[in-house]
């Protein structure tokens, strides 16, 4: 059998750090954006990335703002309302006049 100390963290290691905290993203005040942004997160989602969303965050009072655990799509929007999902809008190029 194999020896596994090796694969035992040290005391001090960078796991034993605690976690920085995340970056928010600017408010989306297009509609547009919101569905785009927050499609491309559930899409993450569905493909086995962790919710940001944690027991901290549920302060919310409103019951339109509770997040259905199991739908993907629903964290996704939360998490965009929330600004914890980062996104970067590409500038728009125009053609060169010739």
């Amino acid at each position: 059998m194999a020896d596994t100390t090796d694969l035992t963290p040290e005391p001090g290691s960078e796991l034993d750090a605690p976690a920085a905290p995340r970056p928010k993203a600017p408010p989306i005040e297009s509609r547009f954006l919101f569905v785009d942004v927050a499609a491309m997160r559930a899409k993450q989602l569905r493909r086995g990335a962790l919710p940001r969303l944690d027991d901290a965050d549920e302060n919310h009072e409103d019951p339109r703002h509770r997040v259905h655990p199991f739908k993907s799509e629903r964290v996704a929007m939360e998490e965009v309302r929330r600004n914890l999902v980062l996104y970067e809008v590409p500038e728009t190029k125009t053609p060169a006049a010739e």
